[in-house]
C-alpha cells in the first residue's frame, strides 16, 4: 500500500490557522489593535469601510519594525515574545502566539509600512493570500500602518458566512470599546465609511467609560477597590437600579486583557441578590492585576478565557467586595412581599387611560337610626334583578337567573397556575399556555402587522421622553430608524441624544427605556434570532422586551383576553423563537391517569 500522509502546503497550513484565529472583521481589528498596543503606542487609529470586508487599516505611532523584522512577522509562529517555554507562564503582553499576522495573510490582501525611530527609511511589504507580492522602502513616521483589504477573498465560504454588515461593526464595535476600555491612557480615533465613530482622548478610566457608553453613565457608577495578596481589583460597578435585560456592560479585565469568566461573573450577581430582578444582568467595569504566573491564558486562540490558580478565592473575594461597595453607597436590598394581583391594572386596560378617579356622592338624608321598610327594600331587590332581563350573554337572551347562570358558563373559565401558564378548558379537555410566549406571539404580529399594512396606531407622550445614545446604539438606530417609525414610534435625533416623542399604542410609555435598550443593545443571543427582514429582526426584539413576564399574576379578565388574542394570531402555536406556546390534555389522557 502507497504512503498516504504527507505535509502540508504551508499556505494551506496558513488558511487552517487562520480558520481559527480569524473568523470575522472584528477578529482582525482584535489582532491589529492588540499589536498596536504592544508597540508602545500611544495613538491609534483605526479606519473601516463595508464593515471591515472591504478594508481595515490600522496606524499606530508605537516602535515600529525593521525590515526583517516585518518580514519575519508575517511567518507562522513568529513573535518577540516568547523566547522560552518559561515564557508562556509569565505573559504581560497581548499578541504573544504568533500567528496573527500570518493568519490574516492567508486570506486577504495585505500592505504594511512600517518605521522604527533608528532607521531613516521605512519598509513597505505587501502580501497576497501568503505570497510575498513586492517589498520596498518606504517614506513613513515612526511607527506601523497596516491595510488588510478583500477579507476571504481565496475562501469565499467563509465570506458568505459573514453577516449583514450592522452586526459586523456591531462586533468590530465591541472588540474596540474592549481594547480602548482596557488602555485609557491611549488616544483612539475610529472612521467607519469615512464617518468619525468615535475620537476619544487619552483619560482616567471612569472618563473612559463615558466616552464610550455616553457622559450620563457616570452619575450610575459605584467604584470599587480591594488590595489582597492574592490579586489586586479597581473599577467600577453600575447601579442595581440601572440593571438591563441585556448583556453589554460587562467587563474584566486581567493583566489589562479583556476576558470573560462566567465563574466570576456570578461572583457579581451573588452581591447583586436582592436589589436587582430575575433575568436582569448588572454592570460591571472590573480591572483584576495579578500575578502572571497564577494564570494560564494559552487555551483558546482568540485568548479571552484564563484559568485561575486561585479561583475559588477571587470568586470570595469579588463577591465580598461587590457588596462591600453596594453597602458603602446605601444601596441595601428592597423587600418584596407578595401582593394581592386583584389590585394590579389589567394589561388589556394599562394602555387605554380609562382610569378615573372615583366621585364621591353622599346622601345627606340618610338616617342610620330611621326603620327600614322592608317592603322598599324588596322593591330595590326587584329594581336590580331588573337591569339583567334581556341581556344577551354568549348570544342567548336571559329573562331569569337560571338564565344567566347557564348563559355564564358557557364561556370558558381561565385561571392562572404558578404565576406563569394559564389554564382553560376545552370540548376536548385541557389547555394550559405559557402566558410569557403567547404575549409574545400577539405582540410580534401586531408589531409586523403595523409595518405590512400600514395601520400605524400612535400615542404622544405626554411628556417626551430622551435617550443618550452610545456610538454604538447611534450606528444601530440610523439603521433601524425607518422600522421604528413605521411601527409606531415618533423619533427625533438631536446628535447623540434621541427625543421619543410618540410610541405605539400596545406599548406602556414606563416600558420605553427598556424597550430602547433592548433593540439597540448588542447581545451574544440577539445575534441567534433567526429573521428574514430587518423588520422581522426588530419585531422580535420587542415583543420580547415587552411581553408579560412569566412570573407576573394576571387576573382573571387579563388572562382571558390574553387567550382570545393568541387564538386571534395567524400562528398560535408558537411563539416568534419557534417555542411551544400551550399543550392539550384530553380527556382520555386525564381518564388514564386518574384510573
Amino acid at each position: 500500500m502507497a504512503d498516504i500522509i504527507s505535509l502540508l502546503p504551508d499556505h494551506v497550513a496558513n488558511q487552517i490557522a487562520a480558520g481559527e484565529v480569524i473568523q470575522r472583521p472584528a477578529s482582525v481589528v482584535k489582532e491589529l489593535l492588540e499589536n498596536a498596543i504592544d508597540s508602545g503606542a500611544d495613538e491609534i487609529k483605526l479606519l473601516i469601510k463595508d464593515a471591515g470586508k472591504t478594508m481595515i487599516q490600522l496606524i499606530d505611532n508605537g516602535i515600529g519594525m525593521t525590515t526583517s523584522d516585518a518580514r519575519l512577522a508575517f511567518e507562522r509562529h513568529a513573535t518577540s515574545k516568547i523566547r522560552s517555554a518559561d515564557d508562556l507562564f509569565s505573559i504581560s503582553s497581548k499578541g504573544f502566539r504568533g500567528e496573527a499576522l500570518a493568519s490574516i495573510a492567508a486570506i486577504a490582501h495585505v500592505e504594511i509600512h512600517t518605521k522604527t525611530e533608528d532607521d531613516e527609511i521605512g519598509t513597505c511589504l505587501k502580501i497576497s493570500g501568503s505570497k510575498f507580492e513586492m517589498q520596498d522602502v518606504s517614506v513613513v513616521p515612526r511607527g506601523t500602518s497596516i491595510s488588510v483589504k478583500n477579507l476571504f477573498f481565496n475562501v469565499p465560504a467563509r465570506r458568505n458566512f459573514l453577516k449583514s454588515d450592522k452586526v459586523e461593526i456591531r462586533h468590530i464595535i465591541d472588540e474596540f470599546n474592549r481594547v480602548a476600555l482596557s488602555h485609557p491612557e491611549v488616544k483612539f480615533v475610529f472612521y467607519q465609511n469615512e464617518t468619525e465613530l468615535f475620537s476619544i482622548s487619552e483619560s482616567n478610566f471612569r472618563k473612559r467609560i463615558a466616552n464610550i457608553f455616553g457622559n450620563k453613565i457616570e452619575e450610575k457608577l459605584i467604584p470599587v477597590e480591594e488590595m489582597t495578596s492574592v490579586a489586586g481589583f479597581e473599577g467600577f460597578i453600575v447601579k442595581p437600579e440601572f440593571a438591563k435585560k441585556s448583556r453589554g456592560q460587562q467587563f474584566f479585565f486581567v493583566n489589562r486583557r479583556f476576558i470573560k469568566s462566567p465563574f466570576l461573573h456570578h461572583a457579581i450577581c451573588c452581591a447583586f441578590q436582592g436589589l436587582i430582578k430575575d433575568r436582569y444582568h448588572p454592570g460591571y467595569f472590573l480591572h483584576i492585576q495579578i500575578d502572571p504566573k497564577t494564570i494560564d491564558i494559552n487555551i483558546h486562540p482568540t485568548k479571552t478565557e484564563i484559568k485561575f490558580e486561585e479561583e475559588q478565592n477571587l470568586y470570595a473575594i469579588i463577591k465580598s467586595m461587590t457588596k462591600h461597595s453596594l453597602g458603602m453607597f446605601q444601596v441595601s436590598p428592597i423587600l418584596d412581599f407578595d401582593r394581592d394581583p386583584a389590585f394590579d391594572t389589567p394589561y388589556s386596560m394599562a394602555q387605554n387611560n380609562l382610569t378615573k378617579i372615583p366621585s364621591v356622592e353622599i346622601d345627606s338624608s340618610f338616617n342610620p337610626f330611621q326603620q327600614v321598610d322592608l317592603t322598599q327594600t324588596k322593591a330595590s331587590k326587584d329594581k336590580w334583578e331588573s337591569l339583567y332581563s334581556g341581556l344577551n350573554i354568549a348570544g342567548t337572551k336571559t329573562n331569569s337567573d337560571d338564565e344567566l347562570k347557564m348563559a355564564i358558563e358557557q364561556t370558558p373559565k381561565v385561571f392562572q397556575l404558578f404565576k406563569k401558564y394559564i389554564v382553560t378548558s376545552t370540548r376536548s379537555g385541557l389547555l394550559i399556555i405559557n402566558q410569557n410566549r403567547a404575549h409574545q406571539r400577539v405582540l410580534y404580529e401586531a408589531f409586523l402587522s403595523s409595518i405590512t399594512e400600514r395601520n400605524i396606531h400612535s400615542q404622544q407622550l405626554m411628556f417626551p421622553k430622551e435617550l443618550e445614545l452610545s456610538t454604538k446604539q447611534l450606528a444601530l438606530f440610523d439603521d433601524f430608524e425607518d422600522n421604528l417609525k413605521a411601527m409606531g414610534f415618533i423619533l427625533e435625533r438631536h446628535n447623540n441624544k434621541l427625543m421619543i416623542i410618540g410610541i405605539p399604542s400596545i406599548c406602556d410609555d414606563r416600558q420605553v427605556e427598556q424597550l430602547f435598550d433592548e433593540v439597540l443593545t448588542s447581545s451574544d443571543s440577539s445575534e441567534d434570532l433567526e429573521s428574514f427582514s430587518q423588520a422581522d429582526y426588530i419585531a422580535k426584539l420587542m415583543s420580547r422586551s415587552l411581553a408579560v413576564n412569566s412570573n407576573k399574576p394576571l387576573s382573571t379578565i387579563e388572562q382571558q383576553v390574553l387567550v382570545d388574542d393568541l387564538f386571534a394570531c395567524k400562528e398560535p402555536l408558537t411563539s416568534p423563537f419557534n417555542r411551544k406556546i400551550f399543550i392539550t390534555l384530553d380527556k382520555d389522557e386525564l381518564d388514564k391517569k386518574l384510573n
